[in-house]
C-alpha cells in the first residue's frame, strides 16, 4: 500500500517500510536508511539499489520539509517507489509536534518520532498518540527508547541532556504501550564523530542483543549513530538483530570531496553526473556490508 491510503485492513503489513524489514529480519540482513539532502543523494541510493538488487531506505529530516518543501518530499516519494526495488522514505528525528502533523499529510512511507528528550513516561504517551495518528494515512512509526546523544546535519545537539541507555527489560514494555513498528534503542551509540576510541570502544553490542531478545523480531531494531563504524561491527551489530541501519557520512564523504575538489572546474552537467555516480558506488559498497545487495524480490 502506498502511504496516504485509507484502508488499512492489512496495517502494517501493507506499509513498505514495515514490509522491507520484516524481510530483513527474516533474512537475516539489515537495510540501510540513507540520508540524503538533494536529489543528488535520492538519484544515488536508488541507482544504487537498482544495480545491487538491494531494497533500501530513502531518510530525510524535517529541514527537507522546510527547506525543500513538500513538493520536493513528494518528488522524493514518486521517484523512489518508481525504482524496480522495493525503496521506501522516512522522515528521521521528528521533534516538533508542527513537524509531525505535517509530515503526516505527506505521501511518506515511515516516520521516526523523536520524544527522548521526554521524561520516560512522557516519551510512551507522546509515542502512543502519534502511533495512532499515524496508522489512519497507512504510515509507520520509529521511535528511540533512552537518549543517543551527539549531533548531526538536521538533528540539533541533546549534549546538554545526559545519555539514557535503554534497558532491556523495559524494552518490550515500551513497545507494547506505544504501538510503535521500530525501534533505535540507546546502547552507547553517539549521533555526530565519536570520542577517542570510536564505536568500537561505546558500542555495548551484549545491551543491543539483550535488547533484541526482549523485544523479539516483531519490532526491528534500528541503529543511529554509525559515524565512523568499520565494516567488521556492522556485521556483529546485524548479528545481534539490528535490521535498519541509519547511514550518513559513511555514504556521501566521497561525493561532498569531490564536489568541494571540482565545483571550479567542471561543467555542472559533468560535475552532478560525476558526483552521483561516486555517490552512487560509496552506496553500493555499503549495501554489501549490510547484507541487503542481491536480496530484492
Amino acid at each position: 500500500m502506498v502511504s496516504g491510503q485509507k484502508d488499512l485492513a492489512d496495517f502494517p503489513a501493507n506499509n513498505l517500510t514495515w514490509r522491507i524489514l520484516h524481510d530483513a529480519a527474516e533474512g537475516g540482513y539489515a537495510v540501510g536508511a540513507f540520508n540524503c539532502y538533494n536529489n543528488d543523494g535520492v538519484m544515488a541510493v536508488i541507482r544504487a539499489a537498482e544495480a545491487k538488487r538491494s531494497p533500501a531506505l530513502i531518510e530525510i529530516f524535517p529541514w527537507t520539509m522546510h527547506f525543500q518543501g513538500p513538493h520536493f518530499v513528494k518528488y522524493i516519494v514518486e521517484a523512489a517507489h518508481a525504482a524496480s526495488v522495493p525503496i521506501g522514505v522516512h522522515l528521521d528525528h521528528c521533534m516538533d509536534p508542527a513537524d509531525v502533523k505535517q509530515a503526516l499529510s505527506l505521501p511518506i512511507d515511515s516516520i521516526m518520532v523523536d520524544a527522548s528528550r521526554l521524561e520516560p513516561e512522557d516519551n510512551i504517551r507522546y509515542c502512543r498518540e502519534i502511533t495512532e495518528l499515524a496508522k489512519a494515512q497507512g504510515i509507520t512509526v520509529e521511535a528511540e527508547m533512552g537518549r543517543i546523544n551527539g549531533g548531526e546535519d538536521g538533528i540539533p545537539d541533546a549534549g546538554h541532556l545526559e545519555e539514557i541507555l535503554t534497558d532491556p527489560q523495559h524494552a518490550a514494555d515500551f513497545t507494547q504501550r506505544t504501538g510503535v513498528h521500530f525501534l533505535a534503542p540507546s546502547f552507547g551509540n553517539i549521533h555526530g564523530p565519536y570520542p577517542e576510541g570510536g564505536s568500537e570502544k561505546y558500542w555495548q553490542l551484549d545491551r543491543l542483543k539483550s535488547i533484541a531478545d526482549a523485544i523479539g523480531p516483531a519490532v526491528p531494531l534500528v541503529i543511529h549513530g554509525t559515524h565512523p563504524v568499520p565494516d567488521w561491527l556492522f556485521r556483529k551489530a546485524i548479528d545481534t538483530g539490528a535490521r535498519k541501519i541509519n547511514i550518513n557520512r559513511n555514504a556521501r564523504d566521497e561525493y561532498t570531496k569531490f564536489v568541494a575538489e571540482n565545483a571550479g572546474r567542471l561543467e555542472l552537467t559533468a560535475l552532478k553526473e560525476q558526483s552521483v555516480a561516486i555517490y552512487q558506488k560509496s552506496v553500493e559498497s555499503l549495501m554489501d556490508v549490510l547484507g541487503s545487495s542481491g536480496r530484492a524480490p
